[in-house]
């Protein structure tokens, strides 16, 4: 009989809505199973009931050294984590760049209340159950189980706020086999400082200079089309890299690589010039993470390089 560990967090699928029509998350793990369940053993892991929104770097340390913990049972097949679909997607990918066993790790939430006549909660936990069971995924890394899909963790973002089927990846749906583990060496991340800031038309450098002064070790430039901005930003960035803080560009855009490859003044180009990094496939919240972990290592001597290949995704990052 297969052994799966769930581990909670709180989110949507762990809430219930009050006499006003508000949801909080107030379900605890063993209701959230009910008594259904039959042929997996099931272990429940309560760490925190939060609305995803309020995570935290903390939060989601925590959540990283559960998983670890509970994967230090040998019988053990595979962790679930129960999850709210708002930050899923860092927290996520925070346990998949240090996720070094070929047990997977599966997240999953719901769009829709426990208590909702139609909730999602029960489906997802079920595939998620399902697929951390099967040896087929074994060394697939950390996955995101939603909506009847099984996305890898890496390069999957939440793209619809009510949609049953509310995350996609990067790139379009395909079969991707077993990859190699790569796990980055594990330094907590809640100590560190990494901020966004949005590129958009006009936009001047006073969000990047007010981050600097409030202690950012790092920044994430969710620029314009394939990574733009314009020449004010560009000159900001130039004095973060001065500064030694590094900047790296992602993109608003949800399909499709960036690509430094316009001028003008505000191009990827200008802004590559200028000492930024490009975030070739991860969008800003995920990119914030990996510049994170890179930064949280005091011992990492060739950022650039690694946060580069790291933001490269394989072609097809989505399961089924």
């Amino acid at each position: 009989m297969p052994k799966v560990a769930v581990v909670t967090t709180g989110g949507t699928i762990a809430s219930r809505r009050d006499g006003q029509g508000v949801s909080r998350p107030v379900v605890a793990g063993p209701d959230l199973l009910g008594s259904a369940w039959t042929g997996t053993e099931l272990r429940v892991v309560d760490v925190m009931s939060k609305d995803s929104s309020s995570m935290t770097f903390a939060d989601m340390d925590r959540v990283r050294d559960a998983v670890t913990a509970e994967l230090r049972d040998p019988d053990l097949d595979a962790v679930v984590v129960l999850h709210g679909t708002d930050t899923m997607e860092e927290t996520a990918y925070l346990v998949d760049l240090h996720h070094a066993d070929p047990r997977p790790v599966v997240f999953t939430g719901a769009q829709r209340t426990f208590d909702h006549p139609e909730s999602d909660a029960q489906a997802n936990l079920a595939d998620a159950v399902a697929a951390g069971s099967d040896p087929a995924l074994r060394g697939a890394g950390v996955l995101i189980a939603f909506g009847s899909a099984l996305h890898r963790a890496a390069g999957t973002r939440k793209v619809d706020t009510t949609s049953l089927d509310a995350f996609r990846s990067v790139h379009p749906a395909g079969v991707t086999p077993r990859r190699s583990l790569d796990p980055l060496p594990w330094h907590p991340i809640s100590g560190t400082r990494v901020d966004i800031v949005a590129a958009y038309p006009g936009a001047d450098r006073v969000q990047i200079d007010a981050c600097r002064a409030a202690g950012a070790q790092g920044l994430v430039l969710d620029g314009l089309g394939s990574g733009n901005a314009n020449p004010a930003i560009v000159e900001a960035v130039r004095d973060c890299a001065n500064a030694g803080i590094p900047v790296v560009v992602t993109t608003r855009v949800p399909q499709g690589p960036t690509s430094a490859t316009y001028g003008g003044g505000g191009g990827g180009h200008d802004l590559v010039s200028a000492g930024a990094l490009f975030s070739t496939d991860l969008r800003a919240g995920q990119a914030r993470i990996l510049l994170a972990a890179l930064l949280a290592d005091p011992e990492h001597t060739d950022l650039d390089k690694e946060f580069d290949r790291r933001s490269r995704l394989d072609p097809a990052p989505r399961i089924s």
